[in-house]
């Protein structure tokens, strides 16, 4: 890719948009000692804050109903083996998620960078999330606040309406409810192009995994933007629910949801998978788990990890080809929409 070509003006525009002065925090960053010893660390944006290269999503086992006793052994294990970020989302198990966290942040509440995020798109829906986040996470802030998967134009002047949810971010720093504001998507790479340059955004989450690069690519035209901007940056769909692994063995096509539906196995491990995404330019990479052995493993990929070249990147992303479908389902499949 021609990075000259592809930024352009435009991206000099919104980086000049882009430049303010960060707000004093009204609380400070949390700190896990283990973390430094535990892998590598990078700076999360413009924030402050060195998190470390793997994070902990919030969903898989967390967001199941009557799986308390699990979550809250995951969660514990991540932070003591160096995790020191845990994503969520109000819409996780309708507040199971949250509410999972929760019960282990009420004890370690300085030892982990936590976020959620809001998948309603006006003030007022935003807001009385935001307060229901709160109280499942019993904590009174959020280190980031964020909108959720957001993938439309329609969905966009949603946001950024004078009753939107962009309000809503911004009402919730004053407040002193969070530290910092992102945006989250995996649709649509032109969406959240257009939702950085229009809003200084801390933080951008965005789905990357080796098969990006077939459609729709968030590394080649998304990634870059957010990257001039100086933004925090979150990989996620490392694994796309295990779709993209070779140990993966699909369901019935009829017990499958119709968008998702696949007869193939994945074709890289979850060393390559993992690989891939923590040899991109991002801050740190979420992924969720199912069991604490999970966590482990993951974190001991993490601790190990020797950055691939060019040649190995490119292998991974041909060997993805066969299975690009259910590798990127999240991504918008109809061009006509």
């Amino acid at each position: 890719m021609d990075r000259r070509t592809f930024l352009g003006s435009g991206v000099a525009a919104a980086a000049a948009r882009n430049t303010f002065a960060a707000p004093a925090l009204k609380h400070p960053l949390p700190y896990n000692p283990r973390t430094h010893r535990a892998m590598p660390t990078r700076n999360l944006g413009r924030t402050g804050y060195r998190v470390g290269i793997l994070s902990l999503g919030g969903q898989a086992t967390l967001e199941i109903p009557g799986k308390e006793a699990e979550s809250e052994a995951i969660i514990n294990r991540a932070i003591d083996l160096g995790i020191n970020y845990i994503d969520s989302a109000a819409g996780y198990g309708n507040g199971t998620s949250e509410k999972n966290i929760g019960r282990v942040l009420k004890t370690r509440r300085k030892e982990v960078f936590v976020t959620s995020k809001t998948a309603d798109r006006t003030y007022d829906g935003s807001m009385k999330l935001l307060e229901r986040t709160l109280t499942n996470m019993q904590t009174d802030h959020l280190d980031l606040w964020q909108i959720h998967n957001l993938q439309t134009k329609a969905q966009l002047e949603q946001i950024f309406a004078k009753d939107g949810a962009v309000r809503a971010l911004e009402r919730a720093r004053e407040q002193g409810a969070c530290n910092f504001l992102g945006v989250t998507g995996h649709f649509e790479p032109n969406v959240l192009i257009e939702a950085i340059r229009r809003f200084p955004f801390d933080t951008i989450l965005m789905a990357v995994n080796a098969a990006d690069r077939h459609y729709l690519s968030f590394i080649e035209h998304l990634l870059p933007v957010a990257q001039q901007l100086k933004m925090g940056i979150i990989g996620m769909k490392v694994a796309t629910r295990g779709r993209v692994l070779s140990t993966w063995t699909p369901p019935p096509l009829d017990e499958q949801p119709e968008r998702m539906r696949t007869k193939l196995p994945g074709t890289l491990t979850i060393q390559e998978a993992l690989s891939y995404n923590l040899s991109l330019p991002v801050s740190t990479t979420i992924i969720g788990v199912d069991t604490v052995a999970q966590i482990e493993q993951n974190v001991a990929l993490a601790s190990n990890f020797t950055p691939l070249s060019e040649e190995e990147m490119r292998a991974l992303e041909k060997r993805t080809l066969p299975i690009v479908r259910q590798a990127l389902y999240f991504r918008r499949w109809d061009l006509g929409a």
